[in-house]
């Protein structure tokens, strides 16, 4: 596959999935294109062997990400009780704003497996080789995203338009 053909199919899903875990679409943007641009520099790390092209490529949007967010926040991660705050929201605030929140505050790790999981589509193993992990962590990150999620979310429960995220 030539890098054009993988930016043609890849790069939107790539987009999305850098976005989702910054929230920013300028940072998602910036992680895409170097994203491709490593692909272009470096077309050997890429092995066949290991994975398909959208696997390699959003280990490579993952690794960026986290790069970034250590250089931009190193030692300032405090996770917050968002509990409480979700309890305050208004009634008529859409559901799906509200979870877009809640899994925004979910720490790094367990966001970036429900998001490629849930939104990315990918299987277990795929993630495991994304994020270079055990496939049994990557189920343990993903159960404890979806059980903070239900804590948190639990007082939109009765809406019941987040039961698929939280399984």
């Amino acid at each position: 596959m030539t890098a054009e053909q993988a930016f043609d199919e890849h790069h939107r899903a790539v987009y999305r999935f850098a976005y989702r875990l910054l929230g920013r679409a300028d940072l998602a943007e910036d992680i895409t294109q170097d994203c491709f641009l490593s692909m272009l520099r470096h077309p050997q790390r890429w092995d066949a062997a290991r994975g398909d092209m959208r696997t390699y490529l959003f280990s490579v949007a993952r690794n960026l990400v986290r790069k970034r967010y250590r250089d931009e926040h190193a030692d300032s991660y405090v996770e917050e009780d968002w509990a409480v705050s979700l309890a305050d929201r208004k009634a008529d605030q859409e559901i799906s704003a509200v979870v877009a929140q809640a899994i925004a505050q979910l720490p790094d790790l367990q966001r970036e497996a429900l998001i490629l999981f849930e939104y990315e589509g990918f299987q277990l193993a795929e993630i495991a080789q994304i994020v270079e992990a055990d496939i049994g962590v990557v189920k343990s990150r993903l159960h404890r995203a979806r059980q903070r999620l239900k804590r948190w979310l639990a007082p939109y429960r009765k809406m019941g338009a987040y039961e698929n995220v939280c399984k």
